[in-house]
């Protein structure tokens, strides 16, 4: 065992497939060696579900001392592509890992038709010509055994022609495949003869028009895995029924014996992570593209501000489990929010379409200062910002009530607060326009009561933020939050019992966007895209990648507390 597994042995306690490395290593398997892959599909962009595949075969060679390969399953050429390639890579670096060897299933094309004629030599793979319908209605059912097809007993020489000519492009599409002789009666519907060939007439990525049959994922996946010798395959549970298919063809080519390993996927509250459904929302213009900051997108998670950090503690936290379950998104939420209340800058933010003028009518005309407020009270190394003062600052809307309630601690008439980082301030005089509207308090300001010199001995209960009129910059702030309004989308997608699928789409949450102005500190004016602040009293933001000289643009991470479990209390 190596250090880093040792320690890891000794730190907390192991999950099942910790404890079956750890036994192979001590029994000696691969000579100790651990080596484990990511396979992607290259047909979309990555999600949360791969995030916790990713940290999981990465982290697993990691701790022990070995390596992972990032190898692209791409066996079916009408829906991949370059595009993917690509954001698929910048997604694993993203998250902090590295890969030993970048492989493609297409690498091995050669070498898988190599191993289905030996199948065929050995009298355990056959040419078959019936049409799909007639295929699957010749599988029966997992109760009813399936029919040989009338072309299974072909013999080894018309099969291996039939092959030879699928390969070099003498049938259309769909006209013949290669099905595996297993078992048309066994229990495991995957054993029932299944299709590891088939021709497809179509362009692919890398190899071109140089191919025109591909293997199918069953006959390239465990073989992909021996040619790398894969000492330990990890998967998400739905391909169980898989294992056994993996194994005999393993077992039947006499190649390096792979092992396949199974735990539960992800599934997160309030989101939905089917490849087809995320592909429905972006082509049907419910969310802006695969990136938009509501989208489970590795893309779209960290466009809204999500770090590499709290993604891969996200995942530590949720372990690895054997048994499906649901995770309640609040945990990542919460992941995130502890890393930015340790790592970001403070800031204030008028985030209102109408904000109030609040003006000091005691405090000089023309004249300004400049305060220095704490950055992050959360980390003493942080330092001070310059934040500019003067007579006209903006203040929110909901930070005054003419009337307020008791136990109300911001403005009103008569009423004294402290303005962040600055001055205590009455409120002496409330200015409406013509519609009755606020629009502007006047107010006395206690000179004595600058923070951090407060000598004027008052006391006050509330603070609010603001910024300096003459000094704000403008700024377009969305506030993004749940994509859809039910917690579990598709448990209520099945209880509509809609033939329609695209029935989920009316459970999409309609306030998942809403787009605000906001006018923000002048120290925000040059911020880098990505970069993360927290907009006090408000939450956590970064700049988004729409921002342009003179336009602003901020994304809302995550709210300051889960607002969502309040609302669930309520309900």
């Amino acid at each position: 065992m190596t250090p880093a597994a040792h320690e890891s042995s000794t730190e907390r306690s192991l999950n099942f497939i910790e404890q079956i490395i750890e036994e192979d290593i001590s029994a000696g398997l691969h000579d100790g060696r651990v080596l484990t892959r990511f396979p992607p599909e290259p047909n979309g962009y990555l999600h949360l579900g791969h995030a916790k595949s990713i940290c999981l075969n990465f982290g697993l060679a990691q701790r022990y001392g070995g390596q992972t390969n990032l190898r692209f399953d791409d066996t079916n050429p009408v829906t991949e592509d370059t595009e993917y390639v690509d954001s698929i890579k910048d997604d694993v670096r993203w998250l902090g890992f590295q890969w030993a060897e970048e492989r493609y299933a297409s690498d091995y094309f050669e070498q898988l038709y190599t191993f289905a004629e030996t199948l065929i030599q050995h009298g355990l793979a056959y040419v078959d010509e019936s049409t799909a319908a007639e295929i699957a209605a010749m599988k029966g059912s997992p109760t009813v055994p399936g029919q040989n097809s009338p072309y299974r007993d072909r013999t080894v020489d018309e099969n291996l022609a039939l092959f030879r000519q699928m390969r070099a492009g003498t049938f259309p599409d769909g006209a013949k495949v290669l099905r595996a002789k297993i078992d048309m009666a066994s229990p495991n519907m995957h054993f029932r003869d299944p299709i590891i060939y088939r021709i497809k007439h179509a362009h692919h990525h890398r190899t071109g028009d140089t191919w025109c049959i591909y293997p199918m994922y069953d006959f390239a996946h465990g073989q992909s895995d021996a040619i790398e010798q894969i000492t330990h395959s990890v998967c998400t549970l739905e391909f169980i029924p898989h294992r056994p298919l993996y194994d005999w063809f393993i077992e039947k080519l006499n190649i390096f014996p792979s092992k396949q390993y199974e735990f539960a996927r992800l599934n997160l509250t309030y989101t939905v992570m089917s490849k087809r459904k995320l592909k429905k929302l972006v082509e049907g213009g419910f969310v802006s593209g695969w990136d938009d900051p509501r989208m489970p997108t590795l893309a779209g998670i960290r466009r809204r501000g999500y770090t590499p950090d709290s993604l891969r503690e996200f995942c530590e936290r949720i372990g690895v489990a054997k048994r499906d379950n649901l995770i309640d998104v609040g945990l990542l939420e919460f992941c995130i929010r502890e890393e930015l209340n340790r790592t970001t800058d403070r800031v204030m933010a008028v985030v209102d379409d109408k904000p109030i003028k609040l003006v000091l009518t005691n405090y000089p005309e023309g004249q300004e200062e400049t305060l220095h407020i704490e950055n992050n009270p959360e980390d003493t190394t942080s330092g001070t910002r310059a934040v500019p003062f003067s007579r006209e600052l903006y203040v929110e809307r909901d930070d005054f009530m003419e009337v307020p309630p008791k136990k109300y601690f911001r403005l009103a008439p008569g009423q004294m607060v402290r303005l962040k980082g600055a001055y205590i301030v009455r409120c002496d005089e409330v200015v409406k326009n013509d519609a009755g509207e606020v629009t502007e308090l006047h107010c006395t300001y206690i000179p004595e009561s600058k923070s951090g010199q407060d000598t004027s001995g008052i006391n006050v209960k509330g603070t609010i933020h603001w910024v300096s009129v003459a000094h704000a910059v403008p700024a377009e702030v969305r506030l993004y939050d749940r994509l859809f309004a039910v917690e579990n989308p598709a448990v209520e997608e099945k209880e509509m019992e809609s033939d329609d699928d695209s029935a989920f789409l009316s459970l999409l949450n309609p306030t998942s966007l809403v787009v605000v102005k906001a006018l923000v500190e002048p120290n925000l004016a040059d911020r880098a895209v990505g970069s993360r602040v927290q907009f006090m009293r408000k939450g956590y933001f970064c700049v988004d990648a729409d921002s342009t000289p003179g336009h602003l643009v901020f994304n809302r991470t995550v709210t300051l507390k889960d607002a969502w479990a309040k609302e669930t209390k309520k309900g």
